[in-house]
């Protein structure tokens, strides 16, 4: 079998089992508040986990850490400061991408002069 093949069935073995686990163990509803909280919060912290990294690397160009580092931290805050206030998701990425876009020309401004 090829290499791609076996990543499939991986994967939806892995997806399968996840959703499949929860009905399997747990016959009766979960009355415990912190173990209902843990599973309501964890989609999030996984999609968080994985997210973050690309976003601190997004405008950095080949992996380099440099000014452009700045850029992508500052549209983060940005994102987070927006999302805090409950604004909507697609306002939210435009102000993270304006801000992005913003701070990389004002770094390539002063790096002209």
């Amino acid at each position: 079998m090829s290499y791609l093949v076996i990543c499939l069935i991986i994967m939806a073995g892995t997806t399968y089992l996840i959703r499949v686990a929860p009905i399997a163990f747990f016959q009766k509803k979960i009355e415990n508040l912190w173990v209902q909280d843990f599973f309501y919060y964890i989609p999030f912290c996984v999609l968080a986990a994985m997210t973050f990294p690309d976003v601190i690397y997004s405008t950095t160009p080949s992996g380099d850490l440099s000014p452009h580092f700045l850029s992508a931290i500052l549209a983060a805050q940005v994102a987070l400061i927006s999302a805090w206030k409950e604004k909507g998701l697609v306002l939210v990425a435009f102000l993270a991408v304006l801000t992005a876009i913003a701070v990389e020309l004002v770094l390539k401004y002063m790096v002209s002069f």
